[in-house]
C-alpha cells in the first residue's frame, strides 16, 4: 500500500479531474453570480438554487466517466456508491453570500480514501482564487506554495471563523478555547 496519496497510482489523474471539476464550479456559478436566481427552500431551510444543482450534476458527470468505481457524496442530490474512494462535493458553499451577490463563497471538491480526506479543492471564482490541499504535499494557492503568517507563539495568531452561532455547544467550547490564546479575533 502507498504511504500517501500523492504516491497513489490515480493521484495524477484526481488532481487533474479535482481541478476540472473546480473549473465547471467557477463557470457556472459565475455565469449565475448577481442575475437575479430564483430560490429554493431545502427541506432543512437552506436556499438552494439551479447553480447549485447545475454545478453538482455536472460534476458527478464528470466524476462517473473518470472513476466509475467512486463513491459520490454531494450536497444537493443523494449518495451515490461505494468503495474505498469517495468524492465529496458542496457545489457552492455560502449559497446565500452567493445569492445576495456577495463575493464570498465557493465550491468545495473533497476525496476520501477509506473515510479519510486525500485531497481537497476550495474553488473561490469571484475572487479568482483556489486553493488545493492534498496528502503528503503543502497547500498550493493559484498554482504557487502557500504561506502562512510567520508568528512564534499562539498568542500572535489571528482566528478567523465564520459565525459562531451556527456551531454546535462542543465547537463553540472549543472555538472560545482557542480564541482566548490569541491577538486577534475575526468574524464574518
Amino acid at each position: 500500500m502507498t504511504r500517501t496519496f500523492s504516491e497513489h497510482p490515480d493521484f495524477p489523474a484526481a488532481l487533474v479531474l479535482a481541478g476540472q471539476l473546480a473549473d465547471v464550479a467557477r463557470e457556472i456559478s459565475l455565469r449565475h453570480f448577481r442575475t437575479g436566481l430564483d430560490i429554493e427552500s431545502k427541506g432543512d431551510g437552506s436556499p438552494v438554487t439551479i447553480a447549485d444543482r447545475g454545478i453538482e450534476t455536472r460534476m458527478r458527470e464528470m466524476i462517473r466517466a473518470a472513476f466509475p468505481g467512486h463513491a459520490i457524496r454531494g450536497e444537493e442530490f443523494a449518495a451515490e456508491g461505494s468503495g474505498e474512494f469517495a468524492w465529496v462535493l458542496d457545489p457552492i458553499d455560502g449559497t446565500k453570500s452567493f445569492v445576495t451577490g456577495f463575493p464570498l463563497f465557493g465550491s468545495l471538491i473533497g476525496l476520501t480514501r477509506a473515510g479519510r480526506p486525500v485531497l481537497g479543492v476550495l474553488e473561490a471564482p469571484a475572487l479568482a482564487e483556489r486553493w488545493v490541499g492534498c496528502e503528503g504535499r503543502g497547500t498550493i494557492l493559484n498554482g504557487a506554495a502557500a504561506r502562512t503568517r510567520a508568528c512564534r507563539a499562539v498568542a500572535q495568531a489571528v482566528v478567523y471563523t465564520t459565525t459562531p452561532e451556527t456551531f454546535s455547544s462542543r465547537e463553540r467550547l472549543h472555538h472560545r478555547t482557542v480564541a482566548s490564546k490569541v491577538e486577534s479575533k475575526l468574524e464574518t
